[in-house]
C-alpha cells in the first residue's frame, strides 16, 4: 500500500509532490504517484463544535445556562471544506502509512490532529519537519522523517490552547453580552491586548503637559564649533533660563571634562516574525497581518525565504553552511554588490550573535533560501529586501564610532555635549543614510530628552583640545513641553505583546519573556485584526485608538472583578504554561482544570454585575434583537482556528456614528478636508456637529457645534481645520470674570478640542 502525505495547503502539497513524486497524476484534490498520495487541508477542515451541538437550548444566549463546560469536546467538519475532508478520508483507505506534512508548528500540528481524530485514522504517522519549501529541504526532510509520537506533547498544547480559548471565549462573551444586551467579544488573548491599548490611551488622556526651558550654547575653539546643553535641574522659569543664557553669551570658557571612547555597533538580530512585522510597520506602514501574508507568500509560493512563523532570532550549527551558500547565490542577483563586499568568515558556529542553538526551538530565524527570487510584487520585494539586508549585515564588520563627552564651563555654568564621530560604517554601508538609519538609531535609544542625544559627525572629525579655551558664540533659550506616552502602532503593540505588556529594554530579558508573551508570533496579527473587526479599536494613520465600545468592554470586565481576563502579564503566563506543555514539562489536564475554575468564576461575577446603559457602547448596531437571544449572526467558536478570539460581528463605534444629519451624504457640501492622518474624507455638517463623510468606513473625526460656551461657526471650523486654532476669543469663568484664549484642535485625530489661554500654552482639555 501507499503512503498518504497530508500537507496544510494545496501549494505546499504540490511543492512536496514535485520532489517526491514528480510524475504523479493530478486528480485536482490530490496527486497520486507510485509510492505516495499527496493531498492537503485548506487551513482548518475541522473545528470545535458550537455550544448548541451539546444541547439545543444553547442556541439562545441565556446567562442562566452558563457556564458551558463540556465533559468531552466535540469536533465538527467545516461545512465550506467538507468535500476536501471527504477526499482525505477516501484516499486514506488505500494507504498503510501517513506523513503529517502540515506547517511545522503548533497550529499545523493541531490541524492534522483534528483531521486524524475526525476521520479516525489509525495508520502509523511520520512527521515532516522542515523550515523551507525548497526542493533540497523537502528531499532532506523526507529522508529524515521523524516519528509522529515525538510530537504528542505539541498536540496536547495545541488542543489545550484551543479548548481553553473555547471555554473562556464562549462563556465570557455570552455572559457579558446577555448581561449588558450588547454583543461583546471576549477572548483569552484579545482581551488583554485590548487592555494594553486602553491603558495606554488613558495615560495619554490623563497626561498634563508641562512647559520647561532648555538653554543651548554654541561654542568655538579655533576652527571647531559645537553645541552644548545647560546642565542642572529642569528649568520651569523662562526668566531664569534667560538669565543663564545672557550670563554666558559672548564669554570665554574652559573644558571642565573631556572623555573619548571607541564604541562598536553590531548588526541587529536576524528576524523572527514579530521583529519583521515591527520593522515593516515602521518602515512601510504595513499591518502585522499584511507582513505575515507577504512573508507567507515568499515562503510558500516563491520559496525564497525560510518558515516565517518563527520566534527565534538565531540559527543552529547546521544552518551555517546554508547561509554561506545563500550568500554565494546572492552574488548572481541584484544584491551582487552587497554580497561581494561580505566576509563569509564572520558567520561561523562560534558567532553567538548568529549561531545559538540553545535559543532555537521549533524553527531558526528567517533566512533567504538558495532559490533566486523571480518576479516579486513591490510589497513582496519590500519584505524580501528587509530579510536580505538583515542577513547580509552579519557578514560585515561592526560600525565603529568615537563617542566624545564634553563638559564646557562658562561663568560657572556647565554645558554638556555628546558627539558620535563615525570612524567606519561597517555593516551600515548596506543601509542608506536616511529613514531606516534614523529608525534603527531611535529604537536603540529609549531616551526622550534631547539633551541626552549625541550629535552625529559622519563627515568630519571632532578635534577638540581640552587644554585650550573656548568661546561662547551665542546662546538661546528653547521652550519645550513634556510629551505624553506615544499611542501604540501595530509595530509597538507587537513588541508589547511579545513581552506581555512589560516595558523591557534589555534584549536578553526580552528574549526570556518570549515564552510568556500574548499569543504566538503566528497569531498576534490575527488578534489585532480581530480587535478591529469587532469594533474595539480603530486606526488613525499608524496610531491605534480604542473606540467607545472598546473602552466600555475593558471597564466592564475589570469592574466585574475578573481582572485576570484583562491581565496581559497573567495571560502571558498561561502562554508560558502552554509552551511548557509542548515540551512535556507541564500537564495539559491541570491547565484545563484551572481554566474551568476561572471560567466558573467569570460567570459568577458577571451575573451579579449591574447592566450597563446602552449609551456607553457608542452605538446601537451591536444590541441583540431580543432579551436573552443570541445575535442573528453566529459567533465563531474561539478555539476553531484562531487564538483567544470569539465573536464575528463587527461594529461601527465612536463619536462620528452619533453625528445627526437630516440629508444624505451625497447632497451635502464639503466644509473642508478631514485632518485625520490617512483619511481623504470631507467634513460635512450634521445637526449637532461637523463630521467626516467617511464615518461609515471607520473615520471617527467629529467637531461638536458647541464647545466651552461657544458655537463653532463655519469660519471657526475652517480655521480649526486649516490652522489648528481659532482667532483670539473671550471666555467666561465660573466667577463671572473673563479671559482671552483660543480654541485649538488637539492632535489625537478625532476632533477633540481644548482652550489655550493667551497667557499660557497649557491647554485645558474638554
Amino acid at each position: 500500500m501507499k503512503t498518504l502525505v497530508i500537507a496544510e495547503k494545496p501549494d505546499m502539497g504540490r511543492n512536496i509532490a514535485a520532489v517526491i513524486e514528480p510524475r504523479a497524476k493530478n486528480n485536482r484534490t490530490y496527486l497520486e504517484g507510485e509510492q505516495y498520495i499527496i493531498t492537503w487541508a485548506i487551513g482548518h477542515l475541522v473545528g470545535l463544535a458550537e455550544p448548541d451541538a451539546y444541547d439545543p437550548k444553547y442556541k439562545r444566549w441565556n446567562l442562566r445556562d452558563l457556564p458551558i463546560i463540556p465533559e468531552q469536546f466535540k469536533i465538527i467538519p467545516n461545512p465550506k471544506t467538507k468535500d476536501q475532508l471527504k477526499v482525505i478520508g477516501e484516499v486514506a483507505k488505500r494507504c498503510s502509512h501517513i506523513v503529517n506534512a502540515c506547517d511545522a508548528g503548533r497550529e499545523g500540528q493541531y490541524i492534522f490532529a483534528l483531521i486524524q481524530q475526525q476521520l479516525k485514522l489509525k495508520q502509523p504517522v511520520k512527521r515532516l519537519w522542515i523550515s523551507d519549501l525548497t526542493a533540497e529541504s523537502i528531499a532532506r526532510g523526507f529522508a529524515e522523517l521523524k516519528d509522529g509520537a515525538d510530537f504528542e506533547n505539541l498536540t496536547h498544547a495545541a488542543r489545550a490552547r484551543s479548548e481553553a480559548d473555547w471555554l473562556i471565549g464562549m462563556n465570557a462573551s455570552r455572559a457579558f453580552t446577555t448581561r449588558h444586551q450588547t454583543l461583546l467579544s471576549v477572548g483569552r488573548v484579545q482581551t488583554p491586548v485590548l487592555a494594553l491599548i486602553y491603558d495606554r490611551q488613558k495615560e495619554i488622556e490623563a497626561f498634563e503637559s508641562q512647559t520647561f526651558y532648555d538653554v543651548k550654547a554654541a561654542f568655538k575653539q579655533e576652527q571647531l564649533e559645537y553645541m552644548g546643553t545647560w546642565q542642572g535641574d529642569r528649568l520651569t522659569s523662562q526668566e531664569q533660563a534667560e538669565i543663564i543664557a545672557s550670563k554666558v553669551n559672548g564669554k570665554d570658557g574652559v573644558i571642565a571634562k573631556y572623555e573619548v571612547k571607541e564604541t562598536k555597533e553590531y548588526p541587529f538580530k536576524l528576524y523572527d516574525l514579530t521583529l519583521l512585522q515591527r520593522e515593516a510597520n515602521a518602515k512601510y506602514g504595513y499591518s502585522a497581518k499584511k507582513t505575515l501574508d507577504l512573508a507567507q507568500a515568499l515562503y510558500e509560493r516563491h520559496k525564497v525565504i525560510s518558515y516565517p512563523r518563527t520566534n527565534s532570532n538565531y540559527v543552529n550549527e547546521q544552518n551555517i553552511e546554508g547561509m554561506h551558500k545563500a550568500l554565494h547565490m546572492l552574488k548572481s542577483t541584484s544584491y551582487a554588490a552587497m554580497a561581494e563586499g561580505a566576509d563569509p568568515s564572520r558567520v561561523h558556529v562560534n558567532n553567538k550573535a548568529v549561531c545559538n542553538p540553545q535559543r532555537v526551538e521549533d524553527h531558526h530565524a528567517i533566512l533567504p533560501t538558495l532559490k533566486r527570487p523571480g518576479t516579486l510584487s513591490k510589497e513582496e520585494q519590500h519584505i524580501y529586501d528587509l530579510v536580505i539586508l538583515r542577513f547580509l549585515s552579519h557578514f560585515y564588520p561592526p560600525a565603529m564610532y568615537k563617542q566624545h563627552t564634553v563638559l564646557t564651563e562658562v561663568e560657572g555654568e556647565t554645558f554638556k555635549t555628546g558627539i558620535k564621530e563615525l570612524l567606519s560604517l561597517g555593516w551600515k554601508v548596506l543601509i542608506t543614510q536616511d529613514k531606516e538609519q534614523k529608525k534603527a538609531k531611535s529604537s536603540k535609544k529609549g531616551k526622550e530628552d534631547e539633551e541626552e542625544e549625541s550629535q552625529e559627525w559622519n563627515d568630519r572629525s571632532f578635534d577638540l583640545s581640552p587644554d585650550k579655551p573656548v568661546h561662547c558664540k551665542n546662546s538661546e533659550v528653547k521652550e519645550k513641553a513634556t510629551q505624553p506616552p506615544k499611542s501604540y502602532t501595530e509595530g509597538t503593540l507587537l513588541k508589547a505583546m511579545e513581552s506581555a505588556g512589560k516595558s523591557i529594554e534589555d534584549e536578553a530579558l526580552r528574549d526570556a519573556m518570549k515564552d510568556s508573551g500574548l499569543g504566538t508570533p503566528a497569531t498576534r496579527a490575527a488578534t489585532i485584526e480581530r480587535l478591529k473587526k469587532v469594533g474595539y479599536i480603530t486606526m488613525q494613520g499608524k496610531k491605534i485608538t480604542v473606540t467607545q465600545k472598546g473602552r466600555t468592554a475593558v471597564e466592564l470586565i475589570r469592574h466585574a472583578g475578573v481582572e485576570l481576563l484583562a491581565s496581559p502579564e497573567m495571560t502571558g503566563q498561561w502562554e508560558r504554561r502552554l509552551h511548557q506543555i509542548s515540551k512535556g514539562e507541564a500537564s495539559a489536564d491541570v491547565f484545563m482544570q484551572n481554566v474551568q475554575k476561572f471560567t466558573i468564576s467569570i460567570i459568577n461575577k458577571v451575573s451579579s454585575q449591574r447592566q450597563a446603559p446602552s449609551s456607553l457602547f457608542g452605538g446601537e448596531e451591536d444590541k441583540p434583537k431580543g432579551k436573552g437571544k443570541r445575535s442573528t449572526e453566529k459567533a465563531t467558536p474561539p478555539g476553531s482556528n484562531k487564538e483567544g478570539q470569539t465573536g464575528k460581528r463587527s461594529t461601527q463605534a465612536g463619536a462620528t456614528a452619533s453625528v445627526e444629519t437630516t440629508t444624505p451624504v451625497t447632497a451635502r457640501s464639503s466644509l473642508g478636508r478631514c485632518p485625520r492622518p490617512g483619511c481623504e474624507g470631507h467634513i460635512i455638517e450634521g445637526r449637532k456637529g461637523y463630521g467626516c463623510a467617511n464615518f461609515k468606513s471607520g473615520c471617527q473625526f467629529v467637531i461638536w457645534k458647541e464647545f466651552a460656551g461657544k458655537n463653532i461657526s463655519h469660519a471657526m471650523l475652517k480655521s480649526l481645520l486649516t490652522q489648528g486654532k481659532t482667532q483670539l476669543l473671550s471666555f467666561k469663568q465660573d466667577d463671572g470674570s473673563t479671559y482671552k484664549g483660543r480654541i485649538i484642535l488637539l492632535p489625537e485625530g478625532n476632533g477633540k478640542l481644548a482652550v489655550q489661554t493667551e497667557e499660557s500654552s497649557a491647554a485645558l482639555k474638554s
